[in-house]
């Protein structure tokens, strides 16, 4: 199967949130899709990603949580192209974002703290922009609301031609059909842009416990070419997604722990990964103290 079809086959999950991320919403709540995605990202200068990004990053985390802040959001950091972390934060509708944005303007000393933590945390990058994303039932397939396992992610970015709108709806159509004919484990979650980037982008997001769930996607090629209906389908696929996709690009991405604000509900589920041992330095200081 030729890289073309390959993202499709994949298979695009939920993180969230890249979905269920982190929500916005108590912990006891139940996992949910969101239907609001806003990804922040930051474009780290060279070599000032690891335990010093941990570190500025860490102080946003213990900021929110003395304030019991109730947005969560989880930390990506980039495993191909440029060195970057993504933070997804999920809301059920943009009234509830504006809820938040209101509880920072109203607490001084937390706006405060976010901003001087926003400055130590400049010094490390190289750009920072938002996108934000609205999720599409009809494009996705056995949406995950629950990824608390989860510990890769990719995100495969499409931009759509424009007037092909239909078509892309029956290109959607045909992947999901030829995986559930498959039996792929194949299972994804579609948003569309809303702000931030041009029209007719759509991303699709896949969430990993581990790099063999990968492995499985790619082995699964096979399946998914006779769901299509064999080499004839495989034809019409291909020339279907050629008149109606304008770019497309897959990206890969590490889960980072101590980048995440997630609530206790994530930190029971796997509390391993979501309570890290804390870095050398801070174990030190720790020590000192």
């Amino acid at each position: 199967m030729n890289q073309v079809n390959r993202p499709m086959l994949m298979g695009l999950s939920l993180l969230f949130a890249c979905g269920s991320f982190a929500a916005a919403q108590d912990a006891a709540t139940p996992a949910s899709i969101p239907q609001v995605l806003q990804i922040t990202r930051e474009y780290l200068k060279p070599y000032k990603a690891g335990q010093a990004h941990d570190k500025t990053e860490s102080a946003f985390i213990a900021s929110m949580a003395k304030a019991k802040f109730p947005a969560y959001y989880v930390g990506l950091n980039s495993m191909s192209g440029k060195s970057r972390a993504l933070y997804l934060t999920q809301y059920p509708s943009f009234a509830e974002w504006e809820k938040d944005n209101k509880l920072i303007e109203k607490d001084a000393s937390l706006g405060g703290e976010l901003e001087r933590n926003g400055l130590a945390d400049g010094e490390l990058l190289d750009s920072l922009d938002s996108v934000v994303y609205v999720y599409n039932p009809e494009l996705s397939y056995h949406p995950r609301a629950d990824v608390s396992h989860a510990h890769f992610m990719e995100i495969i970015v499409f931009k759509v031609k424009a007037g092909h709108r239909k078509d892309w709806y029956d290109l959607t159509k045909m992947v999901k059909d030829a995986n559930e004919k498959g039996g792929t484990i194949s299972h994804w979650a579609t948003f569309e842009i809303a702000y931030g980037a041009p029209n007719d982008t759509y991303i699709a997001l896949t969430s990993h416990k581990s790099m063999s769930d990968i492995d499985t996607g790619f082995a699964e090629s096979k399946k998914f070419a006779e769901g299509m209906g064999g080499e004839e389908g495989m034809k019409k696929f291909d020339e279907l997604y050629g008149a109606t996709v304008e770019s497309m690009r897959t990206e890969l991405f590490s889960i980072n722990p101590r980048q995440s604000y997630v609530n206790d509900a994530w930190i029971k589920a796997d509390p391993d990964f979501w309570q890290p041992k804390q870095m050398p330095e801070m174990e030190s200081k720790k020590s000192k103290k």
